[in-house]
């Protein structure tokens, strides 16, 4: 195929790891301008690097510039209420990250924060007079200046480690005693912080992470709007941090004396507290099942001077995610997925009435201007760009980047169409269809399935950067992705569905959505086909190695659970294996060996390339080995794929490269055409 008159390339896996990536925008409180972060990578050095880039919203034809404050190193960029200066994080001063404020006008930066250890969020107050930073802290000596004392005894060469309570690792880290903490430090007419040991510890005797482990953002905390005191959530932890989700908002005064808990009534998870314009509204999340983490996100609205709550859209079936207050106040802006897109919606304040803003896409971030918005949106065939779009006009969105032009030039998309069929219990199910590179409707293809994880998640229309489905296009397969029940953006009904039925129902949605696209589509090679999956989507690879071989000529798993009773018992988020399987591995009544993967091995016959990382401690790497260890006992075909330093994610570039090139390989070698 031609692009123009250059001859059409595939997109490669190195393609996608050294895309440049943009995210974090942010419109300055007057309207003018949007600041975004952009990730570059070093294929090489296997480094990424992140920038500032600035665009004049004002000037119809406004190209991006990058921020010369970008030097070494600059993320989190966030606006001063007067629109003139940009407060943003950077490692360029001795190697620990601290805050940094630039004048727009002068380019002047001004080093904000001066202390011993890293900044790993922060916000500057409305009236410009204090800022607020999480610090990881030693949860025994939580003060900034504070030397734990060691005994004097202590063996030099030991190194053991005593926990008395879990978490003892979470996510890819193990527990060091360490909790992420905010403290408040003034700011002088100068722009600079106090010091170290002038800061206010907001969170004296909280024992919790303020941002959460192991993903939590400056979205989890904000100022009132009168500047004087700080909302966060946090989840106490006690003994029962792994199997709680009860996450609370608390206020506190910058004092750090009198912190009270907002949502105590609620024992789910409440955060992502936002202050309507005029102060008196404060909305925020809110779970209403306790231990369920993929339950429905509310909108909560709380009147600042009464307490008193009420659900906003109450009737709207989808979980809101990112919310922001319109200027005028009358209505607050968030994301949700639905129906296999990502959009962002307008929900009247008063009414509760939900309006779509976008189409087809994934928004992944959004920033208000006076009159629309700025958001970041990509799509199963382009990775993310800048758009602005003025609401009130009802004007077409308009792009205001084009980031990777260059390098994707001459790529040849799969072309890709959603479809639907009549799932487990005569539900409507979809999923997408991604047609090869240089498609020939004349021929046959051999097809990768994708299942994807979560197993609350979807493989909707959006550009993935560890299951991207252009890899396998580009390669010459067709891709099949099927959002079986549990998955996302259909209704929390059709999510709910998958919980204690992990091996049941998306199965059935699995098998009925292979066979719909077998007739849908005649150039689907049903007999050269390859089924993969991670997370949950390894786990159901898994079953399906004993429950539903025949259609498949090789399988991947990627980081999957082989036997689930043991999951329970050896995952660190215990809260997700006791929902999904209906309580503790030693209760009576529960779903960890109806749907254990382990007891089918002497079914399993199918070649399968297994792939696990060493850091991985929500499926631990024992499952992995034990997936491996069975196929090669039983002398069925096999790889195993070991990353020492990866965690549930494949993350560093040439290390996915080495992940797709082993992938691709393994799918090549077993859909090969019979000479």
């Amino acid at each position: 195929m031609v692009v123009g008159a250059v001859e059409a390339r595939p997109f490669t896996p190195k393609d996608m790891v050294t895309l440049d990536r943009v995210s974090d925008p942010r419109v300055s409180p007057d309207g003018r301008w949007v600041v975004y972060s952009l990730r570059t990578m070093d294929y090489d050095a296997n480094k990424a690097s992140m920038s500032l880039w600035l665009i004049d919203l004002k000037a119809r034809d406004g190209k991006p510039t990058r921020l010369a404050a970008s030097d070494g190193g600059a993320t989190s960029p966030r606006w001063s209420g007067d629109s003139k200066a940009i407060y943003f994080a950077s490692g360029r001063a001795g190697g620990t990250d601290q805050v940094f404020k630039l004048d727009v006008a002068s380019g002047a930066v001004t080093q904000v924060t001066n202390l011993p250890l890293d900044v790993g969020a922060f916000a500057v107050s409305p009236d410009g007079k204090t800022v607020v930073v999480s610090l990881s802290v030693d949860a025994e000596c939580p003060d900034i200046l504070c030397k734990k004392k060691m005994p004097e005894d202590l063996t030099p060469k030991s190194n053991g480690v005593v926990y008395d309570r879990l978490f003892i690792r979470h996510w890819d880290a193990w527990a060091d005693g360490k909790r992420n903490s905010l403290f408040a430090l003034s700011l002088g007419p100068d722009g600079k912080a106090a010091p170290a040991e002038q800061a206010v510890h907001l969170m004296r005797s909280v024992d919790g992470d303020a941002p959460s482990k192991p993903f939590g953002d400056d979205s989890e905390f904000t100022f009132t709007p009168d500047s004087k005191s700080v909302v966060y959530s946090v989840r106490i932890a006690g003994k029962t941090e792994p199997w709680s989700t009860n996450f609370d908002l608390w206020q506190v005064p910058l004092s750090g004396e009198g912190a009270a808990n907002l949502t105590q009534a609620n024992k789910a998870w409440d955060t992502g507290a936002v202050f309507s314009p005029d102060g008196k509204t404060m909305a925020y999340r809110a779970m209403k099942r306790p231990g369920f983490e993929a339950d429905r996100w509310q909108i909560v609205l709380r009147d600042v001077a009464t307490g008193q709550t009420r659900e906003l859209a109450a009737g709207w079936d989808r979980s809101a995610d990112t919310l922001a207050w319109a200027p005028d106040g009358k209505s607050l802006y968030v994301t949700a997925q639905d129906i296999g897109q990502t959009r962002l919606f307008a929900i009247d304040a008063r009414t509760g009435k939900v309006t779509a803003k976008t189409g087809a896409g994934h928004v992944s971030a959004f920033s208000l201007t006076p009159t629309g918005a700025v958001y970041a949106q990509d799509q199963l065939d382009a990775p993310a760009q800048l758009w602005v779009q003025d609401f009130k006009a009802k004007a077409m969105p308009r792009p205001i980047t084009d980031v990777n032009a260059a390098q994707l030039k001459d790529v040849d998309w799969g072309a890709y169409e959603q479809f639907e069929f009549a799932g487990w219990n005569n539900e409507t199910v979809r999923g997408y269809l991604v047609k090869p590179a240089n498609f020939d409707p004349a021929k046959k293809y051999p097809v990768a399935f994708l299942i994807h994880g979560g197993p609350q998640g979807s493989f909707g229309n959006l550009f993935h950067y560890r299951w991207n489905a252009q890899t396998y296009a580009s390669r010459g397969y067709a891709v099949v992705m099927i959002d079986f029940h549990g998955s996302t953006g259909y209704g929390q009904g059709f999510t709910d569905a998958i919980s204690q039925h992990w091996g049941d129902r998306p199965l059935e949605d699995l098998q009925k959505g292979w066979d719909h696209a077998l007739t849908k589509y005649s150039f689907l090679d049903g007999d050269r086909t390859c089924a993969l999956g991670g997370s949950y989507g390894g786990f159901m690879i898994n079953w399906i190695a004993g429950n539903w071989a025949k259609p498949w000529k090789c399988l991947v798993n990627h980081d999957g659970i082989f036997d689930a009773r043991f999951m329970g018992y050896s995952t660190e988020e215990l809260w997700f294996s006791e929902w999904e399987n209906g309580g503790t591995p030693y209760d009576p009544n529960t779903t960890y060996d109806r749907f254990n993967p382990s007891n089918h091995v002497k079914d399993w016959n199918t070649p399968m390339l297994v792939v696990h990382g060493g850091k991985d401690y929500r499926v631990p790497l024992e499952e992995g080995i034990a997936t491996f260890t069975a196929l090669q006992r039983k002398g069925v075909p096999s790889k195993f794929l070991y990353f020492p330093e990866e965690n549930h994610w494949v993350l560093k570039a040439q290390n996915s490269v080495q992940w797709h090139d082993e992938v691709l390989g393994w799918l090549d070698e077993w859909t090969a055409e019979k000479k």
